[in-house]
């Protein structure tokens, strides 16, 4: 697979279980059915081990460490990520997060190295969470190119520990010439997702349902299956 997506993902508790107190050093372990970003599998629709290492000081700095083990059809074994990022609640309603975070991939694929920034909002209703969410990378996978990934996502409770969470993002190149998703230098495409997030006996649990507009195997409708845990240290 010779287009890659990545995301920071920090791996802490979903959604519905994110006003839980936790201890400034944390780590979470993952596994899934399938690593997917923007619906694009990176373990070639093979399942994933994946781990964080993350700090958060009492101002909501935070900083952290995540690893998963990947499949690209080349040497490349595992990625390693690096990020700090500040999390602010602004009122009652509106919170912020924003932050930078780098990419690395270990085997023989090191020049798709590259860095990322990115900021998100947050709106807390009566009616869920609200989303908007960007991403920029000025090297998108070492190609040279600039690349945004902009997403809207709303998270609604059914009931006490249930939650569905739909969110629709776009991921852009800038420079189709650099870097494009065909041969036809195809510069953008969606992703869909509708999520069932729940926790058990300390477990967080997610469902989701997600499709692309691509049209390869790697990109196509799927299920996707996470269970994690988080602990304090």
């Amino acid at each position: 697979m010779n287009n890659k997506l990545k995301q920071l993902f920090i791996a802490l508790p979903f959604t519905l279980l994110s006003t839980t107190a936790a201890a400034n050093w944390s780590t979470t372990i993952t596994a899934a059915s399938d690593y997917t970003f923007n619906g694009v599998t990176q373990t070639d629709n093979d399942p994933a081990i994946q781990a964080s290492l993350d700090y958060a000081f009492d101002n909501g700095v935070y900083a952290g460490i995540w690893a998963s083990n990947v499949d690209f059809g080349d040497d490349t074994d595992f990625e390693l990520d690096a990020y700090v990022g500040r999390y602010i609640q602004l009122d009652e309603h509106f919170s912020a997060d924003y932050g930078i975070a780098y990419y690395t991939y270990q085997g023989n694929n090191s020049d798709g190295n590259y860095g990322e920034a990115y900021t998100k909002f947050g709106y807390a209703s009566d009616y869920g969470q609200t989303e908007l969410n960007f991403w920029y990378s000025w090297d998108y996978f070492g190609s040279g190119a600039s690349h945004v990934i902009s997403m809207i996502a709303h998270t609604y409770e059914l009931a006490p520990n249930h939650a569905l969470r739909a969110s629709f993002d776009i991921s852009n190149s800038l420079d189709g010439k650099k870097y494009a998703w065909d041969s036809n230098e195809k510069k953008s495409y969606n992703h869909y997702r509708l999520a069932y997030q729940t926790s058990y006996e300390g477990f967080n649990i997610e469902v989701a349902a997600e499709n692309t507009s691509l049209d390869y195997d790697y990109a196509d409708e799927r299920l996707v299956l996470a269970v994690s845990r988080t602990f304090n240290l």
